[in-house]
């Protein structure tokens, strides 16, 4: 695609977690690689007053603690350090927008915000940047999620977005669409062409989507007071992956096409009915249990204070159209389970006979496992013959064909999924995000199982923290003769 490179980048957040550990090494990333433009110079913004010797002390110090030793080179970091500028900001208080308007100057050469914020933020922010002319034709802004918690919220904040800022010029992030292996979905599938003949339901039985945590709470309690596992994973990166394993063929890999095609999936979803939500759902909130051999505190306890938020969620979709008809999708996450993971397992339908009898075993259908995190690899998983002589019948047994990423890919480093997306956001590549249609698509399916939730009122079952979750995920899948993906 054509790329339009911006002169200067806003940095809002510029002090927080995620712009430590994420944001500053994804950035130095790209500048110790030569990636970024070589005269953009980047303005960081957040509450309290510094100047721009301390901010780039505090870049610097962050530098240290979150790049990977094999990476720290005192010159580059020196030389990227020099792009840096700090103009502190109240986002809620109108006056503080005329100061940044001034040490940003001149934006013909394009201007790339990134809003690393609370979404109670992004009104006024937008506002604010609109009334000091950082609004215009050569401005671009990138929205970190969570865009809302509902399809009336997030319908509120697009509003108020594109009241400044076009749906060309908007840019909607999710982290899961910039690591390797999720795009090396769309390889999988659209480069070769031995998986298209049987990707669809006369192929594939059911597909399976994963995203454990090991950790509990840390210091997100006031986030995910008022998120759940529902909203905080489901609405955004898992739906996004069911988007690229069941998506139609674009025609052309850019922006447009692939977003046309994601779109159609979600609109495709089929929304769960109240009456159905006791069997489609499960919902779960970990109590006391060991992780990685260490006992740990339940939810309520650490919280301090009862509540009936979920920190698991399972789900049984469908998408209805041609391709996927009858198909399930089966989706889990939740915090404090047995492993840290993510991962799709796609489990295609057995042969239609066995001629292996006897000793031969139960032949297993084939599993494609797509791995995300912690390690990258695709896995195939197929019968083959034991050694021996079979003078009592063939055995067989499941093997896996790997494709492990680090391995194949060992000369080549792999990145933080945010530079990819902040070098895209520089550029103007729109491809790996998240489209105002797509977003409140997802809304629309997410609030109608809350509904349903509150109509049946259902309340999380507890599980053991280092468990795979409540037992009724385990029935979820066993009532169709299907078990959960966990080696």
């Amino acid at each position: 695609m054509q790329r339009n490179p911006v002169g200067k980048l806003l940095l809002f957040g510029a002090t927080g977690d995620l712009a430590q550990r994420m944001l500053w090494p994804s950035l130095y990333g790209l500048h110790a690689d030569g990636l970024l433009p070589e005269a953009l110079t980047i303005v960081g913004s957040a509450r309290g007053e510094q100047n721009d010797d301390a901010f780039r002390a505090f870049v610097q110090k962050a530098l240290g603690q979150f790049l990977a030793a094999d990476r720290k080179d005192d010159d580059k970091i020196a030389s990227f350090l020099e792009r840096l500028f700090f103009q502190p900001a109240d986002l809620s208080d109108p006056a503080s927008f005329a100061g940044l308007a001034e040490k940003i100057g001149d934006v013909s050469s394009g201007l790339a915000i990134y809003l690393s914020t609370a979404p109670s933020l992004f009104e006024p922010a937008v506002k604010g940047l609109e009334s000091v002319g950082l609004a215009g034709e050569t401005v671009r802004i990138g929205l970190e999620k969570p865009l809302g918690y509902d399809l009336a919220s997030s319908r509120e904040i697009n509003d108020t977005v594109a009241s400044a800022f076009p749906e060309e010029r908007t840019f909607r992030i999710d982290h899961y669409l910039g690591k390797e292996t999720v795009q090396n979905i769309l390889a999988l599938r659209f480069g070769n062409s031995f998986f298209e003949p049987v990707w669809n339901a006369q192929g594939i039985d059911n597909v399976q989507i994963t995203i454990a945590e090991t950790v509990g709470l840390e210091d997100r309690a006031g986030y995910y007071e008022g998120a759940g596992a529902l909203r905080d994973m489901v609405a955004n990166h898992m739906l996004q992956l069911v988007a690229l394993i069941a998506m139609e063929p674009p025609a052309l890999y850019d922006g447009a096409a692939i977003r046309d095609e994601k779109a159609k999936v979600f609109r495709s979803l089929r929304k769960i009915a109240p009456e159905d939500v006791p069997i489609c759902t499960v919902t779960g909130q970990y109590e006391e249990g060991a992780v990685g051999g260490k006992v740990v505190k339940g939810y309520d306890d650490e919280l301090g204070y009862d509540s009936n938020v979920e920190t698991f969620v399972a789900i049984k979709a469908h998408i209805d159209n041609w391709r996927w008809q009858g198909v399930p999708f089966y989706l889990r996450t939740g915090k404090r389970m047995a492993k840290r993971r993510s991962e799709i397992a796609i489990q295609f339908k057995p042969v239609p006979h066995s001629m292996f009898s006897g000793r031969g075993g139960i032949l297993q259908p084939n599993t494609l496992v797509i791995r995300l995190q912690p390690e990258e690899y695709v896995q195939l998983l197929v019968m083959a013959k034991e050694p021996g002589l079979d003078r009592e019948g063939i055995r067989l047994r499941e093997v896996p064909l790997n494709l492990s990423m680090d391995a194949e890919f060992a000369g080549s480093r792999r990145r933080i999924a945010y530079e990819r997306l902040l070098l895209d956001l520089i550029e103007g590549d729109q491809t790996l995000f998240v489209r105002r249609d797509e977003v409140e698509a997802q809304w629309t399916w997410i609030d109608a199982i809350r509904a349903g939730w509150d109509a049946n009122q259902t309340k999380p079952k507890h599980y053991a923290a280092g468990t795979w979750g409540p037992a009724g995920a385990i029935a979820l899948t066993e009532r169709d003769g299907v078990t959960w993906q966990d080696d």
